[in-house]
């Protein structure tokens, strides 16, 4: 559990990226090896050869943070003596009153947050100066250090063992739940960052969410060069997400594979930032994406391209996090902190299990039947095709009418969620349980979802609600990030141990998301008697895995590359960006395509404002699969309940333990193969 340092969203207003500031100098370690053996074998013999482990490695991670400021060596000797816990009742005390204080604080800071961000979150006028700078303050950026001032990490790490994920992933298979709970609380304080520094990650991840959220394209003003247009002239998409939905939503019309491709030139703009300036987030000018001629009133005028502030958001981001790297004894890059850490399943695992899946046969007889029900050949932007989906066969307009009389407000959304849970077969006394914890707010921007860290508060939905109502695609995003909160609410209120709240990794809530959001047409109501409806749902999960994997290796090598090449500008970023998008596709994507050298893999805005968030997505694509076809036959409701409490055991024992096997690609390439021989 990230204590206290949680990042909640942040959306829109436009401001050009700032660097972060320079780092402190890095930490002065004082307690030398021979002081730290002396004053483990004194604990040793104090409270006996059965606390051998826990005060080794207590007394090795108290040294290894203990600074100058902290006191001397006799200090840090009579801390250890005083406070290290070898009676186990006591022990189990001292946890108790831990895990209480620890959702106070947590769960305070988050609420704040929050409600700091509600002005650049929701819709709530314009967005001023001073809304972007309490957007971008972090209340709790100081509160880890001042936690080691008065010794409380200190006595957090001198009890509570830090195990590494592979001492987890060995281990944890006999551990009892208590046991998997300690362990957590030893992940607590594992490094001392100087406060300065995450204020200047959370003000970098905070301009660059700003920057992504208010980044749309007016689709009324793209021309051809006979000056025609093709999209409403008041439809605003934000990239990427509203791009590529509007791109998936255009298949099998008379002129989709026109509007197709004019998205796709966008798309190719952005990424190699010849993009004109005057055309983001403004409605004043015509834009043909093709000659990339900016026009006002039908005349041609000049417009500079945008200066590759793309990629300067990424490098602050980058900067941030590396000035971060010389205060992690266990992880001093923020490569394997993500994946040993944050993930906790090995960067080596994630690639092989990518390029695995995206290499197998089995993708190229989905695309080949992909390029059959277009009749067609395939252009790159159909890594979105969407023709596996069962409400590709109704029309948006009548999916639009349908959920705008249903969902006239937020209220009326808010009001339904006990409905849409009993839809699912949670019993009516649980499904007002988790609804009564959950609050639909009207977002400016894509939406998110937003849990809360004590059980007091309640999880936030956000989802985009137009005046008029709301549409097809913000009702069919709002029913993923209801399965966020559903997760977020189960693994807060109903988990056995406070700080084991939560799931593994972001693969886990994504997986229990994207549950929700396949069923948004059943929860409308909307029955699907299609006999190859397992088959289409097994062609739909390869396709959309297959996309975001090549998607989440290239943000995977950049940031590989960026730590290669630290002192790297924005130009040298994007061209680097380029070349390994290309150079993936044409390992990956080009055989099945007929095409090389395409960039589209590098759209996605998740690159720029959520440091290495992509590859939970894939993750949570094939564990989603694997539930499902777990659940098959089962309860959905009970299963669910039973595993989105299992809490923040590794991904692979939550696998174990949810279904009986491990994180694997297996399942879906099976079952898309006996589709493919299978399927009309």
């Amino acid at each position: 559990m990230a204590i206290v340092m949680t990042m909640a969203s942040l959306w829109l207003g436009c401001q050009q990226p700032q660097p972060a500031e320079k780092p402190a100098s890095g930490p002065v370690m004082l307690i030398t090896g021979e002081h730290r053996t002396t004053v483990a074998d004194t604990l040793i013999r104090a409270h006996g050869e059965m606390n051998r482990f826990r005060i080794e490695r207590g007394v090795q991670q108290v040294a290894s943070l203990w600074h100058q400021s902290d006191g001397s060596e006799a200090d840090f000797e009579d801390f250890c003596k005083t406070h290290f816990i070898g009676d186990e009742t006591e022990l189990e005390v001292l946890f108790t009153k831990l895990s209480r204080y620890l959702e106070v604080v947590s769960g305070n800071f988050n609420k704040m947050i929050l409600q700091l961000n509600e002005p650049l979150d929701l819709d709530m006028g314009e967005i001023t100066a001073i809304d972007e700078m309490f957007g971008a303050y972090n209340p709790g950026s100081h509160v880890t250090e001042d936690f080691y001032n008065n010794k409380i990490a200190f006595i957090i790490a001198l009890n509570f063992p830090f195990y590494s994920l592979k001492e987890k992933t060995d281990l944890g298979r006999g551990w009892t739940r208590q046991q998997w709970a300690y362990t957590r609380m030893g992940d607590l304080f594992t490094s001392r960052v100087p406060p300065e520094l995450y204020q200047a990650l959370y003000r970098a991840g905070t301009e660059a969410n700003t920057y992504i959220q208010s980044y749309n394209i007016f689709m009324g003003k793209l021309v051809d060069s006979a000056m025609n247009t093709y999209f409403p002239e008041d439809l605003r998409l934000i990239t990427h997400w509203g791009l590529r939905d509007e791109l998936k939503a255009h298949y099998n019309k008379p002129t989709g594979l026109v509007k197709q491709q004019m998205i796709y030139q966008v798309m190719q703009r952005i990424i190699d930032q010849s993009i004109p300036e005057a055309v983001i987030n403004k409605n004043e000018y015509q834009w043909d994406p093709y000659k990339n001629q900016v026009y006002k009133d039908g005349r041609p005028i000049e417009s500079r391209r945008e200066p590759d502030t793309r990629y300067s958001y990424w490098l602050n981001n980058f900067r941030a996090m590396k000035d971060i790297d010389p205060y992690q004894p266990n992880y001093p890059n923020y490569v394997d902190r993500n994946f040993e850490l944050e993930m906790e399943i090995p960067y080596a695992d994630v690639e092989k299990m990518f390029v695995d899946f995206i290499s197998s046969p089995v993708i190229r007889d989905v695309g080949q039947l992909v390029r059959e029900r277009l009749g067609r050949d395939l252009q790159p932007f159909d890594i979105w095709y969407s023709g596996f989906k069962s409400r590709s066969s109704i029309s948006e307009e009548e999916l639009n009418r349908i959920v705008n009389a249903k969902y006239p407000s937020r209220e009326a959304f808010e009001k339904d969620l006990p409905n849409i849970l009993m839809k699912v077969g949670f019993t009516p006394d649980k499904a007002a349980d988790i609804a009564s914890k959950i609050q639909v707010d009207a977002s400016r921007g894509i939406g998110h979802a937003a849990g809360a860290e004590m059980k007091s508060e309640k999880a936030h939905l956000r989802t985009r609600i137009d005046p008029e109502g709301m549409n097809y695609k913000g009702y069919n995003i709002a029913t993923h990030e209801f399965g966020h909160n559903v997760e977020q609410t189960l693994s807060l209120q109903d988990v056995d141990y406070y700080i084991l709240n939560g799931v593994p990794n972001t693969a886990f809530t994504e997986a229990l998301a994207f549950m929700f959001q396949k069923r948004d047409l059943e929860l409308l109501g909307i029955r699907d008697n299609d006999p190859d409806k397992e088959k289409m749902l097994a062609l739909d999960n390869a396709w959309a895995a297959y996309e975001i994997m090549g998607v989440s290796l290239v943000d995977m090598y950049t940031w590989r590359w960026m730590y290669e090449h630290p002192d790297a500008t924005p130009a040298q970023l994007k061209d680097a960006v380029i070349t390994i998008a290309k150079d993936i596709w044409n390992r990956y994507y080009a055989d099945v395509f007929g095409s090389k050298d395409e960039p589209v893999l590098a759209i996605y805005s998740h690159m720029i404002y959520r440091t290495l968030y992509l590859p939970a997505y894939p993750v949570g694509h094939l564990i989603d699969f694997q539930l499902e076809q777990f659940m098959q036959g089962k309860n959905f409701a009970d299963e669910v309940q039973r595993i989105f409490t299992l809490g923040t055991v590794v991904p692979q024992e939550w696998m174990q333990q949810a279904v009986g096997s491990g994180i694997s690609g297996n399942a879906t390439l099976e079952a898309a193969a006996k589709a493919v021989s299978n399927i009309q």
